[in-house]
């Protein structure tokens, strides 16, 4: 089968083409005829099986074909995605398939400029991608209205339900118009997401190519037992090819539950000689977007990440995943491990199990079904974890030192505020909670605190930028411190 036979326009087609995607994966096969025909769908898949193309493509047809003007301040099609990243990727992928067509997208999600998308948003768009909170924003805002949607699609909604947009959903439904076409996607189907289902669709096609909470087929999975304690030793030997894990490493993901685990890691990691990123809920979306640029371009090919990063993200090339810690949730080991052997490719799975994890591991073994093959720690290992063992060999990983910046080239005690080894900046000293109408911004007394050294015979005044302060030194006003002076081969499959 070939996607020309799924009936298809020819913009479509040729768009298809030049990205080499030839012939459809199941869910694209199952789910566009139906989606052509204007009927609601829930779809059951895994990540990475191709679902975007599998709304996208019969979508751009349908509006192609309506072909009606565009609503101001609202659009035709709304595309609701959980996390920012996802929601980029769907918005390119948008833009890819529908290059031909002739139709205007947009993208929006948190962590950016409101003013900005009021104004991308002001004359209306053919199709929306955006995360749940930043929509309701605009919404409330009065700067955009569903009134004008065709099409609403919710990919990967028990995600946004584990992520708390159940009530922003709800509230979604009710101001989207009764005559729209529903397009339902979710990797697990819980009795929530059933609820939710019947709320959105009427009388859906269900398709489904994977039994649920299942993983794929092509990821071989390992297990490590290790006490808390040890896992850094692990995974550093593990990244620096000094114990035989199975696989070429090409891009590494590693994940943990909390976002101050996840820099923890990074910083440990650094003092070993490896670079990595980490992408987390506290990462402004610049530096998230930033840590995907450079994984996906193989420049940093080691990425830390927490659940935000599990859905969706489809990443060519990631040759392990590492659960670091295992999730307390077990349907998130199955969309944590989908971030490998996508687009027809194998991919390695290694989760690191604690002693208090072992319940953990029961739940992803009773939900999946998979058995994790155990490896065998390193020979060394307990002399590593105990300082004791032999200097290590040259990282196999590319690896990079990293250097501690200094922040505006001032000296240490001088910059403005130093930044933790987390990437949150200090609260600044002088009144509590860093109200600078009162104290240097340099970090250097209240109003009237002392500044310079303890105690000084003399007085001089020097003028910081939020206020001044007395201290030793000589007269004379400036802006300064106070006290200071102043101064692989055949037809591909389209895997979005």
């Amino acid at each position: 089968m070939t996607f020309e036979d799924l009936g298809l326009s020819q913009p479509v087609l040729q768009a298809l083409d030049l990205k080499g995607y030839s012939v459809p994966t199941p869910i694209q096969a199952q789910a566009i005829p139906p989606v052509l025909k204007g009927r609601d769908l829930l779809g059951i898949a895994q990540t990475g099986t191709g679902k975007t193309a599998a709304f996208m493509l019969p979508s751009i047809d349908r509006l192609r074909e309506n072909d009606r003007q565009i609503p101001f301040k609202s659009c035709r099609m709304l595309v609701l995605a959980p996390t920012r990243e996802l929601a980029v990727q769907i918005g390119q992928s948008a833009k890819d398939y529908g290059a031909l067509a002739g139709l205007k997208v947009a993208v929006i999600v948190g962590g950016t400029s409101v003013g900005k998308d009021r104004n991308k948003l002001h004359r209306g768009t053919d199709i929306l991608v955006a995360t749940p909170g930043r929509l309701l924003d605009l919404i409330d805002q009065k700067a955009f209205n569903l009134s004008g949607i065709e099409v609403l699609v919710l990919d990967e909604a028990d995600q946004m339900l584990d992520l708390g947009f159940i009530h922003a959903l709800r509230k979604i439904r009710e101001l989207a118009p009764k005559d729209r076409q529903t397009l339902f996607f979710s990797a697990t189907m819980p009795k929530a997401i059933k609820e939710l289902v019947g709320g959105y669709c009427n009388n859906p096609v269900q398709v489904s190519v994977t039994p649920e909470s299942t993983t794929a087929e092509r990821i071989e999975q390992f297990l490590f037992m290790v006490q808390q304690d040890e896992k850094q030793a692990l995974i550093e030997m593990i990244l620096q090819r000094r114990h035989p894990v199975p696989g070429e490493f090409e891009r590494v993901l590693i994940f943990t539950r909390t976002k101050h685990g996840a820099d923890r890691v990074v910083k440990r990691l650094a003092n070993a000689g490896i670079a990595s990123n980490a992408i987390h809920g506290n990462k402004s979306q610049v530096q998230r977007q930033r840590a995907l640029d450079e994984f996906r371009k193989a420049k940093v090919p080691v990425l830390i990440a927490t659940d935000v990063a599990a859905r969706g993200i489809d990443i060519p090339g990631v040759s392990h995943v590492i659960n670091y810690e295992l999730p307390n949730v077990p349907e998130q080991y199955v969309h944590r491990i989908g971030r490998t052997a996508r687009a027809g490719r194998d991919g390695i799975a290694i989760a690191f199990c604690a002693e208090d994890e072992r319940a953990y591991l029961k739940d992803i073994r009773k939900v999946t079904g998979a058995e994790l093959e155990r490896l065998p720690l390193p020979d060394n290992f307990r002399a590593v974890v105990e300082g004791e063992g032999p200097t290590k060999p040259a990282p196999r990983v590319p690896v990079k030192r990293v250097q501690p910046r200094p922040v505006g080239g001032r000296k240490q005690g001088e910059q403005r505020g130093e930044r933790r080894a987390d990437g949150e900046r200090r609260p600044q000293q002088g009144k509590p909670g860093g109200d600078r109408s009162g104290a240097d911004r340099s970090g250097g007394g209240q109003r009237h605190g002392s500044g310079g050294r303890p105690q000084g015979h003399g007085q001089g005044q020097g003028q910081g930028r939020g206020g001044q302060g007395r201290g030793a030194g000589g007269g004379g006003r400036g802006r300064g411190r106070p006290g200071g002076g102043g101064g692989r081969g055949g037809p591909r499959s389209a895997s979005a």
